[in-house]
């Protein structure tokens, strides 16, 4: 394996940040590396995609392939009541042009390894397999990173730029112990998959699903993938689908499907595909975003609650924001974090508004169709909202006409980076 003595950019981790930043900065001519501990394709939970991802697929030079991909398309989500009964679904054309109304329930095995290829294509170096030791600090400047790759362990790559890509284990994230957990949003999801679940016809045979258990103390999702696959989980707090339950993953599963009628139905007849998975499924949010000469993108900055599926258009969006910053830090030889983490408060004030919603959620006896009818006015920036246009369009009206109901707990505390975050 033969590298180069440098780079301009390391991104640490493939994932859709990662490897969304590598391409955008390949394509403006910088020459970029990118490291992935695992070997793709590779298991991955998060299948449903918000509609303003089409943006970000347009700008990195994706959009013909996820057109030409096996992918379902997603016009709308839909919302059950702990009674069975169903909303109507909110079909993103209300607010958006017709091409990008729809979006897709993707699989994420083959989404991510299209995109890390995509990277590749585009002219960054992709090394899977690569595990990334330390980034390597000059006083307290990153330059570079030391990582063990395939038949090569120990190797020192110097560059200007370290993007931090790894998830939720993020090495600098780890390093300068910068993570804060949201402490309302503590959750676990119980998973698995189907073929042959009963789905809905015509354009609503792709929509997410959202159901909510008779008891009202979890939620399954029910996303409709390709082949005939649904992939299906609880979410629910912590102590909740664990803290007195069995240590048998199937039997708390089993447990809460039995209480949810509507999707009971659904897969009554279905074939379970995988066995029962569980994932903890904690929000939280680094307190800074950059430091000299590196930048953290995707779920090493931060997670949110999965209920609106916000995690790969919040990654897309971020690495827009990053391959900018980074841009701009080689146009001006600054690397400092005040430059490389520049966007950092607009990001956050986007994340911000989807945890509004997220926690609107959770509140107890919040109803959307009860919300809607005291302020039918704020339909539209809801279904913005829900389509992920939370750096395009305000939506500062629905999120005012949140906070006046007086759903939000007494320590509520919205998302700010620290005083050193940018």
């Amino acid at each position: 394996m033969t590298l180069s003595p440098r780079y301009d950019v390391v991104v640490l981790g493939g994932g859709p940040a990662g490897a969304a930043t590598a391409t955008l900065l390949a394509r403006r001519n910088r020459k970029v590396l990118l490291l992935e501990r695992e070997r793709f394709p590779r298991f991955h939970i998060g299948e449903s995609l918000m509609p303003a991802t089409a943006h970000s697929f347009h700008a990195l030079g994706f959009w013909d392939k996820m057109v030409a991909s096996p992918f379902p398309r997603k016009h709308s989500v839909q919302f059950f009541l702990p009674s069975g009964a169903a909303t109507a679904p909110f079909y993103f054309a209300e607010v958006e042009a017709e091409e990008i109304a729809v979006t897709w329930q993707v699989e994420r095995a083959l989404f991510d390894r299209m995109l890390l290829d995509h990277a590749r294509e585009s002219g960054a170096e992709v090394i899977q397999g690569a595990v990334a030791r330390e980034v390597l600090m000059e006083g307290e400047r990153a330059v570079g990173v030391r990582a063990d790759l395939p038949g090569a362990d120990a190797t020192e790559i110097l560059a200007p730029v370290v993007v931090d890509a790894t998830g939720q284990s993020s090495i600098l994230s780890r390093k300068y112990r910068l993570k804060q957990m949201d402490p309302n949003l503590k959750n676990a999801a119980f998973f698995t998959r189907y073929r042959g679940a009963r789905r809905d016809p015509g354009r609503d045979g792709g929509a997410t699903l959202v159901l909510h258990t008779a008891n009202q103390q979890a939620w399954f999702w029910f996303i409709p993938l390709q082949d005939d696959m649904v992939s299906v989980g609880v979410v629910g707090p912590l102590e909740y689908l664990i803290g007195h339950r069995t240590a048998d993953p199937a039997a708390v599963y089993d447990e809460e499907l039995q209480i949810c009628p509507a999707l009971k139905e659904r897969v009554r007849h279905a074939e379970k595909l995988i066995d029962v998975k569980v994932l903890m499924d904690f929000s939280y949010m680094s307190s800074r975003i950059a430091g000299d000469g590196w930048v953290l993108v995707g779920d090493a900055f931060g997670f949110l609650d999965p209920i609106y599926s916000s995690g790969v258009l919040l990654g897309l969006q971020g690495a827009e924001m990053v391959a900018d910053a980074v841009d701009h830090a080689f146009a001006t030889g600054d690397f400092s974090a005040t430059v490389l983490g520049a966007h950092g408060p607009r990001f956050v004030a986007g994340m911000e508004a989807v945890r509004r919603l997220v926690y609107a959620f959770y509140a107890p006896d919040f109803s959307f169709k009860r919300f809607l009818g005291r302020y039918p006015e704020c339909r539209d920036p809801l279904v913005h909202l829900l389509t992920g246009n939370v750096y395009r369009v305000s939506v500062d009206p629905l999120l005012e006409a949140l906070a006046s109901t007086g759903i939000y707990p007494p320590d509520y505390r919205p998302l700010r980076l620290g005083e050193t975050g940018a």
